[in-house]
């Protein structure tokens, strides 16, 4: 859902901004886990190596990394690329999002990626902003889209796993 003014007050502040868009984080979180032996490998991911939460303050322990989702769902023009920045409240913190360009005609929910790169376990705000979200229109369309190439991440509205 679209917000059309920042909303600050009480909050990590989302919404409409100056040049961009703060996106919000959704209340479904994936934080990794060691508790079954796993090995990261992006070509063959094992599910197992997280655990799923559904909370609105998820802990993310420390010097770890979890993923999450954007509560808005995006639809990207095909003469727009977006490029995303963490929000400078978490990074001050030690907490580092990390967010894939929305490539043109791309569209979905945006998988979060976040690292807790401090030593000591740290908070994430369900349902509050997290990462600005900046658009760049080009002077004319792309000649190969994102649904063109129908990319293997098109149209996702949850947490998404990496996929070969």
């Amino acid at each position: 859902p679209f917000v059309e003014n920042q909303v600050r007050s009480g909050v990590i502040s989302f919404g409409l901004s100056s040049y961009g868009y703060d996106i919000r984080v959704a209340d479904e979180f994936k934080v990794f886990t060691n508790i079954n032996s796993t090995v990261i490998d992006p070509k063959a991911f094992d599910p197992r190596s997280f655990v799923d939460l559904k909370t609105d303050v998820c802990i993310v322990p420390p010097n770890s990394f979890a993923l999450a989702r954007t509560i808005e769902y995006f639809r990207i023009p095909r003469d727009v690329l977006t490029v995303c920045l963490g929000k400078s409240t978490y990074a001050r913190c030690g907490i580092i999002v990390n967010v894939t360009p929305f490539e043109p005609e791309w569209e979905g929910t945006a998988t979060l990626e976040i690292s807790n790169t401090t030593p000591i376990p740290a908070k994430i705000y369900a349902n509050e902003g997290i990462a600005q979200v900046l658009f760049f229109q080009s002077d004319e369309p792309c000649h190969t889209s994102y649904r063109d190439k129908k990319g293997k991440y098109q149209a996702q509205v949850e947490v998404t796993l990496p996929r070969i």
